[in-house]
């Protein structure tokens, strides 16, 4: 009886340890910027591997209709942490929202214009005469007139066409366009199955645009910076491990998505075009999430001469690696 009574006691212990525990779990929102592809493999590895749970965090992570979408949730305090394109984060400020990226994965500029893998084309000047297409709430659609200018274009002699996000795939693979405005590591492969492609980037017309990574409001990272360095750190972890194995991280996005259809081979390729995008000459050798001034500098002059930010900008306003494990 004794020992029963033992018996009984520790588990109780055990069960109150383990509500003691689970309460310690801080609570994050994370907000995905679309439905699932492959820019989001460390978010999905970390939650099928537990890793968010080591760290002593509970993350529910959502899919998302849009980066600028995205955006505007956590701005207004209904999500944590958006997972976006970095690069709408000044415009965004410009317009009083009170957002930062306080990690950034995919730094290397990827705002792209597919046209045909066997084109000719390999300058901005030789789209002339060529439409493309492109939604209005596109990250593009600030930085058309500065990309067309790049290569002494306009858009009396490119015709861009303005379409609905859902319509945007079908008008080009159905070569109803010349160009299709898009990222590279979303699109390329997505294109190969009906309309082989390769891309001319915005660096082209030296617009350079933060692309992948993480936003939280200034409030939420003064409150909760613990967690959100948390969160950094395991997901450097997870693009660690995927880095070393991307088969790891379509797994991970097939466990965690098993109604959402997706595709191993696309997932695939995305996955190792984001990696390949993860570097600049100024983030080599640096972790995975830390932010380079001289880019966010040579992005902001750019965003300037678009007539995105105001003259008198301080990259500082934008970005903080304060919460990235050096």
């Amino acid at each position: 009886m004794r020992s029963f009574k033992h018996a009984l006691a520790a588990t109780a212990a055990l069960a109150l340890m383990g509500g003691w525990s689970a309460q310690a779990q801080e609570k994050l929102s994370v907000r995905l910027d679309f439905s699932p592809w492959g820019v989001h493999a460390g978010m999905h590895l970390a939650k099928e591997r537990g890793w968010f749970e080591e760290a002593g965090l509970d993350v529910d992570v959502q899919d998302g209709r849009g980066s600028g979408n995205t955006l505007q949730l956590v701005n207004s305090g209904q999500v944590d942490v958006g997972q976006i394109q970095l690069g709408l984060v000044p415009s965004a400020r410009e317009q009083g929202a009170k957002v930062k990226s306080f990690a950034g994965f995919v730094r290397k500029t990827d705002l792209c214009v597919l046209i045909d893998k066997d084109s000719p084309i390999t300058k901005i000047s030789e789209l002339d005469g060529k439409s493309i297409t492109v939604f209005a709430a596109s990250p593009w659609a600030p930085y058309i007139d500065a990309f067309l200018e790049g290569g002494g274009l306009n858009r009396d002699k490119v015709e861009i066409m303005f379409v609905d996000p859902a319509a945007l795939w079908g008008t080009y693979t159905a070569k109803r366009a010349d160009g299709l405005m898009s990222t590279v590591s979303s699109a390329l492969p997505v294109a190969e199955a009906n309309r082989p492609s390769k891309c001319l980037t915005s660096d082209l017309a030296d617009l350079y645009f933060p692309s992948y990574g993480l936003i939280a409001t200034d409030e939420t990272i003064d409150q909760k910076g613990e967690a959100l360095a948390k969160l950094v750190e395991v997901q450097q972890r997870a693009w660690k491990a995927i880095e070393e194995d991307p088969e790891a991280g379509v797994d991970a996005m097939i466990a965690q998505r098993p109604d959402a259809n997706l595709n191993r081979d696309v997932l695939r390729e995305q996955i190792k075009l984001t990696i390949e995008y993860f570097n600049t000459p100024a983030t080599e050798g640096k972790p995975i999430g830390w932010q380079a001034e001289e880019d966010w500098t040579a992005a902001l002059k750019g965003m300037e001469r678009a007539g995105v930010v105001k003259p008198g900008w301080k990259t500082g306003d934008y970005y903080t690696n304060d919460l990235v494990k050096q």
